[in-house]
C-alpha cells in the first residue's frame, strides 16, 4: 500500500464497488482497531467475545454504511472506526450483564476495585472528548488510543509541524484531565 494512498480515495473506491480498495481499507485499520480495542473489553465480558470479533464487527458495521460517510481530514475515518467500535463494546457489556456468566475470581477481582466503574469511566473518558474542539479530540485520541507520535498527528490534522501538534494534544489532555478528575473541564 502505498503510503501515498489516502483513505478518502480508498473510500472513493471503495463506494464503486472495488472490492480490493475494500481490502486496502481493512488491512489499513485492522491492526490500529485491535491495538485499541484490546483490554477494552472488561474480563466479565471477555469470554464471549474476543478483540478480533469486535473489530470485525466494527469493520462491517463502517462497510455497510461507507456511502453515508463523508471524510472531511485524513483521521475522521479512524474517529468513526473509534467510535463504532466503542458502541459496540458497550453493547457487548450490556448483553453479558444481562446474561452474567461470571466465575468466582472475576467477581473477586471486580469487588476489589475502588474508583469509578469502566462504565462510569468509559462516559467521563466521552464526555470530556466530547468539550473538546474537532482537531484536540481527533490529536487526542491518536495519541491516547492508537499510539500515533506527533509528527503523525501533525500529518492527520493537517498541522504546522509536530510542535505544534504536541501543544494541541497538551491543551486536550489538560482539558480531558479535568473532566475525567473532578466532572469539570478547566476553561478552554
Amino acid at each position: 500500500m502505498s503510503s501515498l494512498e489516502r483513505t478518502a480515495e480508498l473510500l472513493k473506491q471503495v463506494r464503486s464497488g472495488d472490492e480490493r480498495a475494500r481490502d486496502r481499507l481493512v488491512e489499513r485499520y485492522v491492526p490500529l482497531l485491535q491495538q485499541w480495542a484490546r483490554g477494552r473489553l472488561p474480563a466479565t465480558a471477555r469470554s464471549v467475545s474476543e478483540t478480533d470479533d469486535l473489530v470485525q464487527v466494527t469493520l462491517i458495521r463502517a462497510l455497510r454504511r461507507v456511502d453515508a460517510f463523508e471524510p472531511r481530514r485524513e483521521g475522521a475515518f479512524l474517529a468513526y472506526l473509534r467510535k463504532i467500535l466503542l458502541n459496540t463494546i458497550r453493547e457487548e457489556i450490556r448483553r453479558t450483564s444481562r446474561h452474567p456468566e461470571d466465575t468466582l475470581d472475576e467477581v473477586a477481582v471486580d469487588a476489589g476495585q475502588d474508583g469509578p466503574g469502566f462504565d462510569e469511566t468509559l462516559d467521563r473518558y466521552d464526555a470530556g472528548l466530547g468539550l473538546l474542539s474537532e482537531r484536540q479530540r481527533e490529536a487526542a485520541i491518536l495519541r491516547l488510543e492508537f499510539g500515533y507520535s506527533y509528527p503523525q498527528i501533525a500529518e492527520a490534522i493537517e498541522c504546522s509541524s509536530p510542535d505544534a501538534a504536541r501543544m494541541i494534544v497538551n491543551r486536550a489532555l489538560v482539558r480531558l484531565a479535568g473532566v475525567m478528575n473532578e466532572g469539570t473541564p478547566p476553561p478552554a
